[in-house]
C-alpha cells in the first residue's frame, strides 16, 4: 500500500472520530455508556463512508512459469512401413511420451502426420500422401504465437505440395529432424511421370512422354518398353551414367480399336535392384471414333479467326478449317458446325447449303456485316443497322440456362465494336452476354443463342473477340477462361441429342489414394435451371462383384460432387441416379493401383539437414535420440520464462462495507428513536 493511501485512512479515521464526538460530546449530556455506544456507530458509518471513497488498494505480484511448446511431429504414411522404420518412429513416440524431464521443461505435444497435421498422435502407417509443408505450415498456425520448437521424425520423402526444404527459410520455428529409415543410397532406376491424353482419335496416333531417372555411381544401361492391353507396341534402350542420370522417352502409339485401353510403361530393373516398384507405371487413355469439323467462313481476314482456331482446336476433339465464301460445296460436306464470320451477299451459296443439310451456325456480326442481305435470310433474327459504329461492353447474363457459365468472367475484358441498332429475334433464344453502351446496360443481346427444334445458332453482334482471348491470359495467366466459354458454346451448338439435364465431369482413371479422386455432377430442372435441392448419389460396383457401394453427392458451389479416394484398386462402372427422378447417367472408370509412397524406399537426409539449417535447428538420426533430448534439456533457448503479472487489488469488499455502514446507521437510529432522541 502507498503511503499517501495510509495517511488518507488515518485522516478518514480522524475526521469519524470528529464528527462522533461533535455529535454526541460536544455539548455536556447525560447518558454515559449509551452515548458511547451512539457514537461508535457514528464513527463507524462516516468512515465507512469516507473508506468507500478513498478505495485503498494494492499491487498483487503473481508469478507465473511459461513453458515452451515441444511439438512431437510422427511420419504416418505408408514409406515409413515399406522402409521398417515403424518401429524406429513407435520408439520416439514412446520416449518422447514417457521422459518425465521433457514434460517438466516443455509443454510436450505429439502429433501424427501425413496429408496434414493430425490432431491425435496414433499411428497406422497407412496414408498415402506426404505434405511435409502443409504439416509445418499447420503447427506455426496452432503453435506459432508462442515460443515453440519441433521435433520432426520423418524419412524426409514428402510427395505432395511444395518443397518442404524452403519452408525453414520462411518459417518462424526451430526444427530438429529426426531421421527414421534407411539412409543408404542404392542403385536405383525409376519412372517419375508418364504424360498421355486423356482421349485419343481412332486409326490416329498419340503421343506419350516418359521421363525416367537414375540414381547410382556408375554407368547402366535399361530397356524401356511401352505396351497397349498386353501388346508391345515401343522399346527403346536407354543409357545412363553419374553425368545423365535422366531420359525423356517420347512415342507415338497408333489407336487401333475403340476403347478404354491401359498404357503399361516398363524400365528393366538392374540387377540386384532393390525398389523393383517404382519401375513400372499405368496411364489410361481413352480411344474415340468422334471429332467435331467446325468451318469458318469469312470473306475478309482478321485476327477474330486466328483467337477462334486456337480456342476450338484447345481440345483436340475438335478440328478448325477456315474457307472462303466460294469455296466448294464438296468439301463442306463433313462439317459440323459452320461459324459465319462478316457475312454478306457472298454468302448466299454457303447460307443455301446450310439450309439443305441442316447444319447448326454460329454468326459473328460487326461493322462490315452487310445487314440488307443478312435480315433477308430468315435466320430468326433482324438489325435495323443505322450504319454507325459503336464500342459495346459485355456483361453476363446470369440467368442463362442452356448450359454452365458459372466460372466465366468478363472482367477487364475490353468492348467489342458493332453497328449501331436495334436488335430483333423472332425465335425463342436466351441472352448469354448482355451489351453496355458507355456504362448503361441497353437491354439488348450481345451474344444470343437461339434454338427452334432441333437447329441451333449463335449469333455475336460483334467484332475483335480476339481482345477477350488476351485480356483472359492477362487476368489469369492463361486462355482457360476464354477457351472453356467457347468450348461450351460449340459442344452445344454440335450436340446431335437434346441436352441433358444431368451432366458429368469425371477422368477415365485416377491413382489410387490420390485423395484427388473428385466425381462432379451438374443437374438442371425441367427449365434447365440449375437444382441445388435435388438428391443425387453416385452407384458403383467393380467389375465381375455385385456388391453396390452408392456414395451420395455433396452439394458444392454450382455442382454436385463425391470424393472416390477411398475405393480400392480396379474397374469400375458407375451410375449417377437423382431421386425422384428417372434421369440417370452410368460409365466408367478406373482406379490405377498406384501408391507414390511406394517410389522412394532411402531417406532423403541431405533435404532435412538443410531444413534444419536453415530454420536454426539440428539433424538426428534414429539412433541419436538420446542426444537430441539432452540437447532440448541443456538448450538455453528453450529454458521456462518466469513471467510475473502484477495485479491491483481492492483491500475492501464494497459490498460488505456498505452492509457494515447502513447496519450502523440502522441501528443507531432505532436506539435514538428507542430512547426518545428524535
Amino acid at each position: 500500500m502507498q503511503t499517501g493511501t495510509l495517511l488518507l485512512i488515518i485522516l478518514a479515521g480522524l475526521i469519524a472520530l470528529a464528527i462522533a464526538w461533535f455529535q454526541y460530546f460536544y455539548r455536556p449530556r447525560t447518558g454515559g455508556k449509551f452515548y458511547l455506544i451512539l457514537a461508535f456507530l457514528r464513527f463507524l458509518a462516516v468512515f465507512g463512508v469516507l473508506l468507500l471513497l478513498i478505495n485503498p488498494s494494492i499491487v498483487k505480484t503473481v508469478y507465473n512459469l511459461e513453458k515452451t511448446d515441444l511439438v512431437v511431429l510422427l511420419d504416418n504414411s505408408s514409406s515409413v512401413n515399406s522402409t521398417n522404420a515403424n518401429s524406429e518412429i513407435a520408439e520416439i513416440s514412446r520416449r518422447f511420451g514417457q521422459s518425465r524431464e521433457l514434460s517438466d521443461r516443455f509443454n510436450l505435444n505429439v502429433h501424427s502426420f501425413g496429408t496434414s497435421l493430425n490432431s491425435r498422435d496414433s499411428l497406422s502407417f497407412d496414408e498415402k500422401i506426404t505434405n511435409i509443408s502443409k504439416t509445418l505450415g499447420g503447427v506455426e498456425d496452432v503453435y506459432g504465437r508462442n515460443n515453440t520448437t519441433v521435433v520432426l521424425a520423418t524419412d524426409g520423402n514428402q510427395t505432395y505440395g511444395p518443397d518442404y526444404e524452403f519452408y525453414g527459410r520462411n518459417g518462424t520455428l526451430p526444427i530438429y529432424p529426426v531421421v527414421v529409415g534407411d539412409t543408404t543410397r542404392f542403385e536405383d532406376l525409376r519412372i517419375d511421370k508418364v504424360n498421355t491424353n486423356r482421349y485419343a482419335f481412332l486409326k490416329n496416333k498419340f503421343p506419350i512422354e516418359v521421363f525416367t531417372s537414375y540414381q547410382g555411381e556408375r554407368k547402366a544401361s535399361a530397356l524401356l518398353t511401352i505396351s497397349m492391353e498386353g501388346q508391345q507396341l515401343y522399346r527403346e534402350r536407354l543409357d545412363f551414367s553419374p553425368d545423365q542420370k535422366s531420359h525423356l522417352s517420347n512415342a507415338l502409339i497408333e489407336a487401333s480399336a475403340v476403347g478404354t485401353k491401359n498404357i503399361s510403361v516398363a524400365l528393366q530393373p538392374l540387377e540386384n535392384e532393390r525398389n523393383k516398384l517404382n519401375n513400372r507405371r499405368v496411364a489410361v487413355v481413352e480411344i474415340v471414333d468422334e471429332k467435331t469439323e467446325v468451318v469458318i467462313v469469312s470473306s475478309i481476314p482478321h485476327p477474330d479467326i486466328g483467337a477462334l482456331s486456337k480456342a476450338i482446336t484447345s481440345n483436340e476433339q475438335r478440328s478448325v478449317t477456315v474457307r472462303k465464301p466460294d469455296v466448294s460445296l464438296s468439301e463442306l460436306e463433313e462439317a459440323d458446325l459452320f461459324i459465319l464470320f462478316q457475312p454478306n451477299a457472298s454468302f448466299r451459296r454457303i447460307y443455301d447449303f446450310i439450309s439443305k443439310k441442316a447444319v447448326n451456325t454460329w454468326t459473328i456480326t460487326g461493322p462490315k456485316t452487310d445487314w440488307g442481305f443478312l435480315n433477308g435470310m430468315g435466320g430468326g433474327y433482324e438489325k435495323n443497322s443505322y450504319q454507325q459504329d459503336e464500342e459495346v461492353t459485355a456483361v453476363v447474363n446470369s440467368g442463362f440456362s442452356f448450359f454452365d457459365i458459372s466460372d466465366f468472367s468478363v472482367e477487364d475484358f475490353p468492348p467489342l465494336e458493332t453497328s449501331l441498332g436495334e436488335v430483333l429475334i423472332t425465335r425463342p433464344y436466351e441472352t448469354l452476354l448482355g451489351q453496355v453502351i458507355k456504362g448503361v446496360e441497353i437491354n439488348e443481346p450481345l451474344l444470343a443463342i437461339l434454338s427452334s427444334g432441333q437447329q441451333k445458332q449463335a449469333v455475336l453482334f460483334g467484332e475483335h473477340i480476339w481482345k477477350w482471348r488476351m485480356q483472359s491470359y492477362r487476368n489469369e495467366g492463361s486462355f482457360e477462361n476464354f477457351d472453356q466459354l467457347i468450348g461450351k458454346l460449340l459442344r452445344y451448338l454440335t450436340a446431335t441429342k437434346p441436352n441433358s439435364r444431368l451432366s458429368l465431369e469425371y477422368s477415365n482413371s485416377y491413382a489410387s489414394g490420390s485423395g484427388g479422386a473428385l466425381f462432379t455432377a451438374t443437374y438442371f430442372d425441367e427449365a434447365f435451371i440449375f437444382d441445388p435441392n435435388a438428391t443425387i448419389s453416385l452407384r458403383v460396383k467393380q467389375k465381375e462383384d455385385t456388391s453396390l457401394n452408392e456414395i451420395p453427392m455433396l452439394l458444392k458451389k454450382g455442382y454436385y460432387e463425391a470424393d472416390l479416394s477411398a475405393l480400392p484398386a480396379g474397374e469400375y462402372q458407375f451410375t449417377v441416379m437423382v431421386s425422384d427422378s428417372e434421369v440417370t447417367r452410368s460409365g466408367q472408370f478406373r482406379i490405377l493401383d498406384f501408391d507414390v509412397e511406394q517410389q522412394l524406399l532411402s531417406s532423403d537426409y541431405r533435404k532435412l539437414e538443410r531444413l534444419s539449417k536453415a530454420s536454426g535447428g539440428a539433424l538426428y538420426f534414429a539412433d541419436q535420440l538420446g542426444a537430441l533430448m539432452d540437447d532440448l534439456q541443456q538448450n538455453d533457448r528453450f529454458a521456462p520464462i518466469r513471467k510475473s503479472d502484477q495485479n491491483v487489488v481492492s483491500l475492501i469488499d464494497f459490498r460488505i462495507l456498505l452492509g457494515i455502514i447502513v447496519l450502523a446507521l440502522a441501528a443507531e437510529w432505532l436506539l435514538r428513536k428507542y430512547n426518545g432522541l428524535i
